[in-house]
């Protein structure tokens, strides 16, 4: 049997009570993906794309960097974690962003990453990261719609906040 601490309980991965809390959390992730995913219309809801990257990626104990690739309608062709880091770092490689971004015959994207940290403001690495990305791209006609910092709280958006 496992277990699982949670807000200073211990409780048991199988109680009754950790089940339906996974239940809610599963059901929670299938209608912001419904919502942010469907097909048809362009992405209208900004709020609603950063609640599902909120939930893909809060909680992971490590630095997720992940990308939705759009069509040029703006409807999503994947949502994809691109890499993997440590605590407070991941390496993003352009080469393979750009790669990924040809074979799904992408037209613009949308970074995210968390920082397990829980602050949300971007650091200069993340800022450089985005500029460079965003100038791979843009040799393929790929647009950067945004780059979203996921942590406590609301999460950053580098569009909203005129990074963009």
């Amino acid at each position: 049997m496992s277990l699982v601490v949670n807000d200073s309980c211990v409780e048991s991965r199988f109680s009754p009570a950790a089940q339906s809390d996974d239940w809610i959390i599963r059901q929670a992730i299938a209608l912001l993906e419904q919502r942010v995913f469907k097909k048809g219309p362009a992405l209208e809801r900004p709020a609603a794309v950063k609640d599902y990257l909120r939930l893909k990626l809060a909680a992971e104990p490590n630095e997720i960097f992940a990308i939705v690739f759009l069509n040029s309608m703006h409807e999503v062709l994947a949502y994809e974690p691109m890499f993997k880091g440590t605590l407070d770092s991941t390496s993003v490689y352009p080469r393979v962003v750009v790669q990924r971004a040809l074979e799904l015959n992408a037209g613009a994207v949308i970074f995210s990453h968390q920082h397990p940290s829980g602050c949300t403001e971007p650091s200069s690495a993340d800022r450089v990261l985005t500029d460079r990305l965003k100038a791979a791209l843009a040799l393929i006609d790929v647009r950067v719609l945004d780059h979203i910092i996921v942590g406590q709280g609301t999460p950053y958006s580098f569009a909203e906040s005129g990074l963009l």
